[in-house]
């Protein structure tokens, strides 16, 4: 890939990032499982992973990209249970995801 593209990629996860973090966890979620799933752990697991991928100039390591394909699994079965502003704070979610594990392993593209 080249240099472009991966500082495109990091742009666009910063500027997800930015908007994410001026965001409130919908209060439901704050609250309930939906599918079987803790939405305060995967909202967590996801900030977790997404802002160490930025602090690391885009690097990476295995556990947290496990964890991290993981949450975007789970948020692929989510979302379709959320209503319209919860479904949405959590697509910026797997937005981040799907950016970061799409991105080369093992090297920052920094």
């Amino acid at each position: 890939m080249s240099l472009d593209v991966e500082q495109n990629r990091m742009t666009a996860v910063a500027e997800l990032w930015r908007a994410h973090r001026e965001a409130t966890l919908p209060a439901r979620s704050r609250s309930t499982e939906v599918a079987g799933v803790d939405m305060v752990t995967l909202d967590a697991n996801v900030a977790g992973c997404v802002s160490s991928w930025l602090q690391n100039g885009g690097a990476i390591d295995d556990r947290r990209w496990d964890v991290l394909a993981t949450c975007e699994r789970q948020l692929e079965c989510v979302i379709p249970e959320l209503p319209g502003d919860e479904a949405g704070y959590h697509t910026r979610l797997l937005d981040m995801a799907a950016l970061v594990l799409g991105a080369p392993r093992g090297s920052p593209s920094a």
